[in-house]
């Protein structure tokens, strides 16, 4: 693989570090909503955008909490779960999928009553869920090496597409029909065919490691992945493969977002931080704010109907678990 590197890991780090973390201009945190007795590591998220609703996937509590956002605080708690990881919510059925990491299990739930209509099992480990509104498939990665795919409308399965090893967080890239995995194990992006049900290529990643998050900009066709050793942001070019570039982010990463509107990469890192990383073309990026939160604060979603990313802080010594608030502002890039 042909690496172009415009910055590098030390010139970020020195941006970084310069950076004044009292404030932010990107995002303003607007509510801080309260979660009471969850206890231990918090995972993944989804929202019900029409509902007002944000669903939390609490791994280390067992629970998936229910906040209504109109009012700002939690209003279900879904019990007897087995290390949720992540919650995928179909506004078209109006239903909610769980998995579970320890029992491997997929539950779908009716996302009124959060009674489970079905139960889909997988080997082990069920993790990270993405859904594809075109073909009205859920994919699950799971276990040991694979991701397995869900139809939506009939709730049976349809297969599996066999990895190198566990896959974390992986997107779809729904006009071309591929999807983008990582296989931290492996030390490799997978890049799949979702049709045919098999891998089309590999990206050896060479220069890091544990690689759990990622995220895509279909428009400039560049894939984002956080990595934790060393601690970066790789932008990587979609059609070639090649690696773009690499900027430096704090530690424990878990999730990372694109805010297309605004070209920012946001960055939730364990380490205590949000990085705002700016995209100033499509081969440039620029960490721009590097904003304090709570130790352990690695996963957030970012909503782009309302401008709005949550961050899971899970809890303190001092302070309850928390989902906090904050709106994105407008950037110079804002504008097509």
């Amino acid at each position: 693989m042909k690496i172009a590197c415009q910055i590098s890991i030390l010139g970020s780090l020195a941006i970084l570090g310069s950076l004044h973390a009292g404030t932010s201009s990107s995002l303003k945190l607007v509510q801080e909503i309260p979660l009471p007795q969850v206890k231990g590591r918090i995972d993944h998220m989804a929202v019900d955008v029409k509902g007002h609703r944000l669903f939390v996937a609490a791994l280390g509590n067992n629970t998936v909490e229910v906040i209504d956002l109109k009012a700002g605080k939690r209003v279900y708690t879904i019990s007897g779960l087995a290390e949720p990881q992540a919650v995928l919510y179909l506004a078209d059925s109006n239903e909610l999928y769980i998995t579970n990491g320890r029992t491997g299990e997929c539950r779908i739930l009716d996302a009124v009553s959060f009674r489970t209509e079905r139960k889909i099992d997988f080997a082990d480990d069920a993790d990270n869920l993405r859904y594809d509104s075109t073909t009205h498939r859920v994919y699950v990665a799971y276990g040991s090496g694979a991701i397995g795919v869900i139809d939506a409308v009939g709730g049976t399965r349809l297969g599996d597409i066999k990895l190198a090893g566990h896959p974390e967080s992986f997107q779809i890239d729904k006009a071309s029909g591929t999807i983008f995995v990582n296989v931290p194990s492996a030390r490799q992006i997978a890049v799949l065919d979702a049709s045919a049900l098999k891998v089309k290529t590999i990206w050896p990643l060479k220069i890091a490691a544990d690689n759990f998050p990622i995220a895509l900009d279909t428009a400039r066709h560049r894939l984002f992945v956080g990595t934790r050793k060393p601690p970066k942001l790789l932008v990587f070019d979609i059609q070639s493969g090649g690696l773009v570039q690499e900027v430096a982010i704090d530690g424990t990463t878990d999730d990372v977002f694109y805010d297309a509107a605004r070209k920012r990469v946001y960055v939730a890192c364990g380490a205590g931080f949000l990085d705002v990383i700016e995209q100033e073309d499509a081969s440039s990026y620029v960490p721009s704010e590097r904003i304090p939160t709570a130790p352990g604060a690695r996963t957030c979603l970012f909503v782009p109907e309302s401008s709005v990313l949550y961050l899971a802080v899970p809890i303190q010594k001092d302070r309850d678990a928390a989902i906090y608030v904050y709106e994105a502002s407008p950037s110079q890039h804002s504008q097509p």
